[in-house]
């Protein structure tokens, strides 16, 4: 067995084998898709997160500026972890639908478009758990539980934005 050298310092040599045998995974395909679409779900995320926060970091809402460049960052742990879980099946990691960034004229129609998406990550989430109980996939039921709970915890805290957002009447 060959190995190749890494271009990266200090890092690890691979084998031929490894690389080659990223295209072969006993996994269900479905469980497959999943995690491909949560891929790109995901970094959809983290590229919508970051340019809602550089935008109202231009308009002047340094406060929640930052608070999006925080969820950004909790979306890219996301990718990271469903990155590892595909390399751990055996495949390949391939984000190939990110979508573009959704913008709005005001703060509570860029707020209503994040949580929407948000809200659109929970169905998603929702779906793959389903899928994964009625397969006896219990490892990747409990993968998708817990990246579904924090979706779950993204949707209630953009709420609670939205309504603090909300003028008083």
């Amino acid at each position: 067995m060959e190995a190749i050298p890494s271009s990266m310092p200090g890092s690890i040599y691979l084998s031929q084998e490894f690389n080659l045998s990223m295209i072969y995974s006993t996994t269900d395909k479905v469980v497959l898709g999943f995690l491909g679409r949560a891929l790109s779900l995901e970094m959809t995320a983290v590229q919508q997160h970051l340019t809602v926060s550089r935008l109202l970091k231009l308009r002047g809402f340094d406060e929640i500026s930052e608070k999006f460049q925080h969820e950004a960052h909790e979306e890219m742990g996301h990718a990271d972890r469903i990155i590892g879980r595909m390399l751990m099946l055996g495949v390949a990691p391939n984000a190939t639908q990110l979508r573009p960034a959704q913008l709005g004229d005001s703060l509570p129609e860029v707020m209503a478009v994040v949580h929407a998406f948000e809200t659109e990550l929970v169905g998603f989430y929702q779906r793959a758990v389903e899928h994964c109980a009625a397969n006896d996939d219990f490892d990747n039921k409990l993968f998708f539980e817990q990246l579904l709970q924090e979706e779950r915890a993204h949707v209630h805290e953009f709420a609670n934005w939205q309504q603090m957002l909300k003028p008083s009447t």
